[in-house]
């Protein structure tokens, strides 16, 4: 089976914004102008493709990012059933929710460009700036659409404003509306100089007019900036433009596509979803300025064989190497593992190689994807994205390649969760069937983890929010028929240490055969980031908030015994100190110790370090760590004073308030402790026409008098009582 179109002709990106700003009703229109569906589906009437589970569709909120594959062929082109003139679309609609920030964040990685979507009458909002951050990390071009110009309260100007003021002063208008609120008709082009309507069942037929004299001035007005902000990024373009010439709409177009690409330039694009107009013009625009997979860098990894760096570019020849960024339990075929192929090809049926586990594995299908709908096909080839079924080890950012041609490709990284949940089974029955659900659940997702309470055996799970653990229990209870209690949600403290301290510990044991003998010395401090270019030297062990430095000479402890002293320290640091709470950031150095050469053993060491571990973090300042979150919350301004109260009762701190619309914007940074059923208490506080949104922001130390209540509720005495 030869690819259907060439890379060059492939797109694929994502369409991302703050919650209820339009992406799934954007998503939709793309769908349906792209002729995968012949009946646009509504988010009010919980009829979308995109939004298939049916917590989506009650709720009207995206949970999951939804994969779609489509064609499209640009609105100027005659016949666009000419398979030569289109090109194929693999489009995610992923989250708005501050709780399925994972979904964006995986999604980023294996997307070439974004379209993100802003509500014309709230402008840039808190999510769409976590968003942004993920697409600034991963580095991917971008194009924004502002989006509900027919809305009361529209602006375009103030929405642009603000993606300037806080997101990019690289952003600039490519398009100007053609009216507002009721009277929204239309967009003005300022590539073309035209001005576009949108006729027709459902806005198909674009229509072609003059500019309006009312438009004429700004239209050139914002033109001429825009050459301008297009030219500097061409030599031989701007000695023209400064001699008088003006650049002709190819050499503009092609120079502003590598300015997109390079990420130095994010074209504004505008409309409004719901009423169809606007959205054919930004998949011309997705075609006209966003990379294929052929425009950007090839993909670096590490071979596993000796850690050189490779890379592989996206040829269909080269070595096939794909990376998995997403797990979906499918009611009718199983687990789904969806992957983008960065080079190479491969066919239903082959056995692949899992680099990140050694593993391999058969790829049984492989299923193109239209949201909830499947397309079986025979083999994928580079740049695009599928799911295979069939392959139960891979796990989210395994990298699937060629046994004979290994790669690794760099992990993606998830935040921990901040939000806790005991959970237990209603009957024996669902006891069996609750171990599968969670695993599932929690492969899917890796910002949902479970844990058990070593103290009463209890099951926890933790989450990214109330919401997010939320939806886990009734996906549980939906998909896998599992009935369980749940007890009130908890917060995910911390512990670690403020400063340094040196312990040793002699674990000495004798019975009436062999006895048990573990000398270490050691010393922890708090662990510091490493510098820019700074490598890790050989004798030190780095891992996620923990570091592990070996610095023993002559042998005065044997090499074998230093894993189980690396070991013990780890488990004292997850069994905590203060309250019980996971240490984080210590770094521990193992110095000296003495050994036994019959009675010395793993285990002696292991927990002469545990006891060594304790004497040192009871010197070194151990403190509790709380969550702190960041708030935004948007009031009219008559309960501004209350919301500031309010926060100000919750050891909240204020950070600053702005304007947008008709109602007053306030930031602040409040412990997570504090914020559980905050959403009822602001609507009861401001008649339910306030609006909040709150996302992690860092750790922080816990006041003692706080931090004693904690304890209490542990069963820990106070600092005071020790």
């Amino acid at each position: 089976m030869a690819r259907k179109f060439p890379v060059d002709r492939m797109r694929n990106f994502g369409i991302v914004a703050h919650v209820d700003a339009g992406k799934t009703t954007t998503s939709e229109r793309v769908l349906f102008y792209t002729g995968m569906t012949h009946k646009l589906g509504e988010v009010h009437d919980g009829a979308t493709v995109t939004d298939w589970m049916e917590q989506e569709r009650e709720r009207g909120i995206t949970i999951t990012a939804a994969a779609i594959s489509c064609n499209w062929s640009k609105t100027e082109v005659a016949d666009r059933k000419d398979e030569s003139q289109m090109y194929t679309f693999n489009v995610i609609d992923t989250p708005g929710h501050i709780d399925f920030t994972a979904e964006v964040k995986r999604s980023m990685r294996v997307l070439d460009g974004a379209v993100v979507v802003f509500d014309s009458v709230a402008g840039v909002e808190p999510q769409s700036e976590t968003n942004w951050g993920y697409a600034d990390e991963a580095k991917v071009p971008r194009i924004c659409y502002i989006n509900k110009m027919d809305r009361m309260g529209a602006s375009f100007e103030k929405s642009y404003k603000s993606i300037q003021d806080r997101l990019s002063k690289k952003a600039v208008r490519l398009q100007l509306p053609w009216g507002f609120e009721s009277d929204f008709k239309g967009v003005v082009d300022l590539m073309k100089m035209k001005a576009f309507t949108f006729e027709g069942e459902m806005g198909t037929k674009v229509v072609e007019h003059e500019i309006p004299e009312e438009l004429k001035a700004d239209a050139e007005m914002y033109r001429a900036e825009l050459v301008e902000r297009i030219v500097e990024h061409d030599d031989t373009l701007m000695e023209a433009f400064l001699a008088g010439e003006e650049p002709s709409f190819a050499d503009l177009q092609k120079t502003l596509r590598k300015a997109v690409i390079a990420n130095e330039i994010f074209p504004v694009f505008t409309g409004s979803s719901l009423k169809n107009v606007g959205v054919q013009l930004v998949l011309d625009g997705v075609v006209d300025y966003l990379p294929s997979p052929l425009d950007l860098p090839p993909v670096k990894g590490i071979n596993p064989k000796d850690d050189s760096e490779i890379e592989r570019k996206p040829e269909d020849a080269e070595p096939f190497c794909a990376l998995a960024f997403k797990l979906q339990t499918d009611p009718f075929v199983g687990q789904l593992t969806f992957f983008r192929v960065y080079s190479g090809t491969v066919k239903a049926g082959s056995y692949i190689y899992n680099a990140t586990t050694g593993e391999k594995e058969r790829l049984g299908r492989i299923v193109r994807l239209q949201a909830d709908k499947r397309t079986e096909i025979e083999e994928v080839y580079a740049g695009e994205i599928a799911a295979g079924v069939g392959l139960k080890e891979v796990k989210t950012s395994h990298t699937l390649c060629d046994e004979a041609n290994p790669i690794i490709l760099e992990q993606i990284t998830f935040p921990e969760p901040v939000v806790a949940m005991r959970v237990e089974p209603k009957t024996k029955n669902d006891q069996e069937k609750m171990g599968t659900a969670l695993k599932k659940l929690s492969d899917e997702d890796p910002t949902f983890k479970i844990s058990t309470d070593e103290e009463t055996m209890e099951t926890i799970i933790g989450g990214m929010g109330e919401l997010h653990l939320e939806i886990m229990i009734d996906r549980m209870k939906r998909e896998f028929n599992v009935e369980a209690n749940v007890g009130a949600p908890q917060v995910a403290y911390r512990e670690t240490i403020q400063g340094e301290a040196e312990a040793e510990y002699k674990y000495v044991k004798q019975s009436g055969g062999r006895g048990q003998y573990g000398h270490v010395k050691i010393r922890i401090r708090p662990m510091k980031a490493l510098a820019e270019g700074e490598t890790v030297p050989k004798n030190v062990t780095r891992e996620d908030h923990y570091e592990f430095i070996n610095s023993i000479k002559g042998g005065v402890i044997p090499n074998e015994y230093i894993p189980a002293v690396m070991k013990g320290c780890k488990e004292a640091m997850a069994r905590g100190f203060v309250a019980g709470y996971k240490m984080e950031d210590i770094s521990v150095e193992l110095f000296d110790g003495s050994y036994h050469d019959v009675d010395s053993s793993e285990i002696a060491f292991k927990l002469a370090a545990i006891h060594a571990f304790k004497a040192a973090a009871s010197k070194a300042g151990a403190v509790l760590l709380e969550p702190i979150m960041k708030v935004e919350v948007r009031t009219p301004e008559q309960f501004m004073g209350d919301v500031n109260g309010n926060i100000s009762s919750k050891r909240g701190q204020v950070e600053g308030m702005s304007e947008i619309g008709d109602k007053k914007v306030i930031t602040a940074k409040v412990p997570l402790s504090e914020m559980f059923g905050y959403t009822n208490t602001l609507r009861s506080m401001t008649q339910g026409r306030a609006s909040m949104m709150m996302e992690f922001d860092h750790y922080e130390v816990v006041p003692a008098n706080v931090a004693n209540e904690i304890k209490k509720t542990r069963g820990v005495k106070d600092i005071d009582e020790e």
